[in-house]
Order: structure tokens, then C-alpha cells, then sequence
């Protein structure tokens, strides 16, 4: 197993490690959790560069690259939602489309075809990144204020005006995530057939 394939791979075990930081009461958890995600994420940057650069471009690691992807979106947003900070209709969305894409691309497989990533697909990826990291940075400073620093700055007010601005942007998300979803199914259909 080459390099860019253990990457990908180590992007499985960082999401079970954040996973377990986003939930300890430790006063700075969210902030290791926060650096966790973000380490994970370099991962899926990097992986591919390297695979590329080194000519290492695998099937495995066309294959796993997207999974481990989802594996670590869907472990954040899962975690959002028992912490009630986004609505769990979002992320059942979110893991129908990632079911259905990930079940057509095990098919072609099957049929000897690997199909990568699409541009649709990598918009909606860092969308969602981003709406995670938005929110990490919210439950960080949140938890940092009420344990550390307890200046209490986040009143009613901004709380709620900071919770209908991640609604917004998880609802910008969920609707890129079916876009894309759409669009890889538009284009595979035929492979399928």
C-alpha cells in the first residue's frame, strides 16, 4: 500500500478520534477536536497530490478516497445534530445522497469501472467542509468562553443570529449536496444500464 493510500486510510481513524474529542467535557476538547478535523482534512488534500505526483493513482484510492471523505463529513454532522446544533433532516439528506452515490459507484465497480470525483462533487465536499468548520469554530469559542475565559459574550441574541446563520449556510449545503448527487447520477446512468 502506497503512501497516498495510507493517508486516505488515516482519514478513517482521525474521524473516530474527533468524534471522541467533540464529546468529552475536557475545557479544551472542541479546540483538539477542531485541530483534528482540520489534520483530517489536510489528508484529502494532500493524498491525492501526492498520488498524482508520485504516479501512485490507484483504484483503491479512487475508491476509498471519497469514502474515508464521507466517513469523516458524515461523523461531524451526526455530531451536530446530538448536540442540536443542526436539524437531523439536513444530515438524513445528506446520507440518503451519499448511500445512493456511494451504492452506484460499488456497482461500477463491480462492472470494472472507477469512477473519481466530479467537479460537482468537489464543491459539495468543500461546502460541507466548510459548514463543519463553521461550526467547530462556534463550539470551540463557545466552550472556551463558558470554561476558560467565562466572559460570557454570547448572549441570547448572538446565539440565536449565529444558529440561523448556520442553518442558512447547512441549507445552502444540503442543496449543493443534491445537486451534485444529481449530476453524478446523470452521468453514470448509462455505465449502469
Amino acid at each position: 500500500m502506497n503512501f497516498a493510500n495510507k493517508l486516505t486510510l488515516s482519514r478513517i481513524g482521525l474521524a473516530f478520534i474527533f468524534m471522541l474529542f467533540l464529546f468529552l467535557h475536557w475545557p479544551y476538547a472542541k479546540l483538539c477536536a477542531l485541530f483534528i478535523f482540520l489534520a483530517a482534512s489536510f489528508t484529502d488534500y494532500y493524498d491525492g497530490k501526492i498520488a498524482k505526483k508520485r504516479k501512485q493513482v490507484t483504484d483503491f484510492g479512487k475508491l476509498m478516497d471519497p469514502i474515508a471523505d464521507k466517513i469523516l463529513v458524515l461523523a461531524a454532522f451526526l455530531a451536530f445534530v446530538e448536540l442540536k446544533i443542526i436539524p437531523a433532516w439536513m444530515v438524513v439528506i445528506i446520507i440518503f445522497r451519499e448511500l445512493i452515490i456511494t451504492g452506484m459507484r460499488l456497482t461500477l465497480l463491480s462492472k470494472k469501472k472507477v469512477v473519481s470525483a466530479k467537479k460537482a462533487g468537489k464543491h459539495k465536499t468543500v461546502s460541507q467542509m466548510s459548514s463543519i468548520f463553521v461550526i467547530l469554530i462556534y463550539l470551540t469559542i463557545k466552550q472556551l468562553d463558558e470554561s476558560v475565559f467565562k466572559l460570557v459574550w454570547l448572549d441570547a441574541t448572538v446565539d440565536y443570529n449565529i444558529h440561523l446563520a448556520i442553518y442558512v449556510m447547512m441549507l445552502i449545503t444540503v442543496a449543493l449536496t443534491l445537486t451534485s448527487g444529481v449530476s453524478y447520477l446523470k452521468d453514470n446512468i448509462r455505465a449502469l444500464r
